[in-house]
């Protein structure tokens, strides 16, 4: 038989074991079941945003141990206890940290949000009436005024899927 793990926080026998790849990097965590329990790992209600961080509380970076926030001076252990931040500054202060685990959680570390399906549609139909619009100008200009009544008609049509009253 194999020996068992040890707990990476004492040395008792590891029961839990975390996998968490950063950067194409493999960090492992194992944990005995009260340490696990300690940090949150085993409740998934209480298991939060910094208990994803437990590797580079065990193993801390130099550069990052000494960082603190000018404005509220937040420490990084003070993040990984509490889960969250002091104040907005410590989103650029922690950057460093946040934007990798960030990176490899969700598809970038830019919010782009979401858009209604509607308010596409909406836009989409506005765009191709300015384009037809733009179209029926140059159309009578250039005195092409069957191009012009087919945008016309166009026109109308678009208006009218738009919710709007076409011209008489």
């Amino acid at each position: 038989m194999a020996n068992p793990l040890k707990c990476d926080l004492c040395t008792k026998p590891a029961t839990v074991h975390l996998t968490q790849i950063v950067n194409n990097k493999v960090h492992k965590v194992d944990l005995c079941e009260e340490c696990a329990q300690a940090k949150g790992v085993t409740d998934p209600s209480g298991f939060s945003l910094a208990d994803l961080l437990l590797k580079a509380s065990l193993n801390p970076e130099p550069a990052a141990t000494g960082m603190r926030c000018e404005q509220c001076g937040f420490t990084q252990n003070d993040f990984k206890k509490q889960g969250r931040f002091g104040c907005p500054a410590c989103y650029d202060t922690f950057s460093a940290i946040i934007e990798p685990m960030l990176d490899t959680m969700h598809k970038g570390t830019a919010h782009t949000g979401k858009v209604p399906q509607k308010a596409l549609a909406r836009k989409s139909l506005s765009d191709r009436l300015t384009k037809l619009e733009t179209d029926l100008t140059e159309a009578i200009k250039s005195e092409r005024y069957e191009d012009a009544a087919r945008t016309r008609d166009e026109i109308n049509q678009v208006k009218h899927t738009f919710g709007q009253k076409p011209p008489r």
